[in-house]
């Protein structure tokens, strides 16, 4: 998974995530709403076959969306981690 940073200011980040479907944006989107941490996340797409999705966060006021999606993350490799097959 390939991610650019387009935007990183205090409470709001703006991700364009190369290579991942809606699934992968949608793990991520629905998670983020779920965190009392957080005020407001979504992904967009604007055309399917030539542009890639952003992942948008908004945090509530006095945390850092980036420390958030960070944890995100870690929450979500550690969950995958120990899946059994």
């Amino acid at each position: 998974m390939s991610v650019k940073v387009l935007k990183n200011e205090g409470r709001e980040l703006r991700l364009r995530i190369a290579g991942e479907s809606h699934t992968t944006l949608q793990l991520f989107r629905l998670r983020l709403n779920e965190s009392k941490d957080v005020e407001y996340a979504n992904y967009f797409q604007k055309h399917p076959d030539l542009d890639e999705p952003e992942l948008y966060v908004r945090t509530v006021e006095g945390k850092s969306a980036e420390k958030v999606f960070k944890s995100l993350c870690s929450d979500i490799s550690k969950e995958l981690s120990k899946l059994k097959l």
